[in-house]
C-alpha cells in the first residue's frame, strides 16, 4: 500500500514527515485544537498500513496550542455536517453489526501504533482530551509538557472510551485508578501523569521537542531487530506466566544470535 499523499492527509487534518528511520505524524487542525474526526481516524489507519518497513520510531504530535482536544463536537450534530462527511451522531442509524464494524475501522487508526516494527512516542502538550488522550495512550511512550492536561471525557457524554484507550490505561495505572479517571472524566495534570505511570517525563513546553528528539535518537541507536523483539516480549508479558515468557525469551534470543551471526558473516 502506498503512503497517502500529502493532499489526502491534509484533507484529514494530518501531516507526515519521514526522516530516515523516523516518521513524525502531526495532527494539523490547530484552529480547533486538533479536534479529531472519523476522516482523521480512517486516514491514520491507512497511514499505519503504508508506513515504510524501515521506520523504527513513530512520533505523534499536535500542531498549535494542544495535542488534541478530542472529538470534533460538531460531528455530534448531524445538521452541522455537510456532504459525505461522517457524523458520529449518525452512527445510531446503523445496525448493531454495522456500528461495531464502523468503530472497528476507527480503532485501526490507533492500533497500528502498537506494531512491534517500531516504537511509538506521543509528544503531548496542552490538552489531550477523550480521543486525544486515547491517541496518546495508543503510543508505547509518552512525554508531556508541564502544561499538559489529560482527560477521558467520554463518561461526561454518556459514552465509553472506545478508541483502544482502556487497556493501556489499566496497564499503566492499574484498575482502580483507571476506573476513577474514566468514571469521573477529571483532568490529570502532567506531574500526576508522571507520578502514576502514564508518562515518562514532564518538561517545560520549550523543551518538549528536544526531549523527544533525544529519546528518538536513543531508540534508533540499537540494532532494529533487538528493539522489535523486546517490544513483542514486553507487550504481552503481563498476561503470560513465567514459563511461557521464559520460552519466548529463549526463542527471541535464538533469532537474535542467528541474525547477528549472519551479519558478522556478511562482513
Amino acid at each position: 500500500m502506498t503512503t497517502p499523499s500529502p493532499e489526502t492527509l491534509a484533507a484529514a487534518g494530518l501531516q507526515l514527515d519521514l526522516t530516515g528511520p523516523v516518521a513524525t505524524i502531526t495532527l494539523d487542525r490547530p484552529d480547533v485544537r486538533n479536534a479529531q474526526t472519523p476522516a482523521m481516524w480512517r486516514a491514520l489507519a491507512d497511514l499505519g498500513e503504508a508506513l515504510p518497513g524501515d521506520v523504527r520510531v513513530v512520533v505523534v504530535r499536535g500542531n498549535g496550542a494542544a495535542f488534541s482536544a478530542g472529538l470534533d463536537r460538531r460531528l455530534l450534530d448531524p445538521s452541522s455536517v455537510g456532504g459525505e462527511e461522517e457524523s458520529v451522531a449518525g452512527l445510531v442509524m446503523l445496525s448493531d453489526e454495522e456500528l461495531s464494524a464502523t468503530i472497528d475501522a476507527y480503532q485501526r487508526g490507533f492500533t497500528f501504533l502498537r506494531d512491534p516494527r517500531f516504537v511509538s512516542v506521543a509528544a503531548v502538550h496542552g490538552y489531550a482530551i477523550g480521543a486525544g488522550f486515547q491517541l496518546a495512550l495508543a503510543c508505547d511512550l509518552r512525554v508531556l509538557s508541564t502544561d499538559a492536561q489529560l482527560s477521558m471525557k467520554e463518561a461526561a457524554l454518556g459514552l465509553v472510551p472506545d478508541l483502544t484507550g482502556t487497556k493501556p490505561l489499566v496497564d499503566s495505572v492499574g484498575y482502580a485508578r483507571a476506573l476513577e479517571i474514566c468514571a469521573t472524566a477529571r483532568m490529570v495534570g502532567a506531574d500526576e501523569a508522571v507520578r502514576i505511570g502514564l508518562a515518562l517525563a514532564a518538561v517545560p513546553t520549550e523543551e518538549l521537542d528536544s526531549t523527544v528528539a533525544d529519546l528518538v535518537q536513543a531508540l534508533v541507536a540499537p540494532l532494529p531487530g533487538a528493539v522489535r523483539e523486546i517490544k513483542e516480549l514486553l507487550q504481552g508479558a503481563q498476561e503470560r506466566d513465567l514459563e511461557t515468557q521464559r520460552r519466548l525469551e529463549r526463542e527471541a534470543q535464538v533469532r537474535r544470535f542467528r541474525e547477528m551471526a549472519a551479519l558478522a558473516g556478511g562482513r
